[in-house]
């Protein structure tokens, strides 16, 4: 696990637009979250995970037991059900609000990053790459 602590900043992404009006979002919303590129950063301690996300408006930290369902604000006065798994250098986030199922699969290769976004709602697919 040699992603752990490392710090990996935004390169690019494909479809995270698409993504976006996927979710209902409004145009003015989606050219506003389309430029949304924080570093992230994974830390483990003992059996919980950190996973820091920071971009220049703000920083927010969510940690996490593998397996263990949680409350997760993912903005401002939206709450929602999240669970992490971590299977060798692959972390999976699935995010459950009312009958809408969203997978951002985060997989880390040497100083690379790939995050995979699916959702039950939507027939596209978005990847957004970082770098360390």
């Amino acid at each position: 696990m040699a992603f752990l602590g490392k710090e990996f900043k935004f390169v690019k992404d494909e479809n995270f637009d698409g993504f976006l009006k996927s979710v209902g979002l409004g145009a003015e919303e989606v050219a506003k979250l389309s430029q949304y590129r924080p570093s992230t950063k994974l830390e483990k301690d003992g059996d919980s995970y950190t996973f820091t996300s920071t971009s220049p408006a703000r920083t927010k930290v969510v940690k996490f037991k593998p397996g263990v369902e949680q409350d997760d604000e993912i903005k401002e006065g939206l709450v929602v059900k999240s669970t992490y798994t971590v299977d060798g250098n692959v972390v999976t986030q699935v995010i459950k609000h009312e009958d809408k199922v969203t997978t951002f699969k985060r997989e880390y290769n040497g100083d690379s990053l790939k995050v995979t976004i699916t959702s039950n709602f939507w027939d596209g697919v978005c990847n957004r790459y970082y770098s360390a």
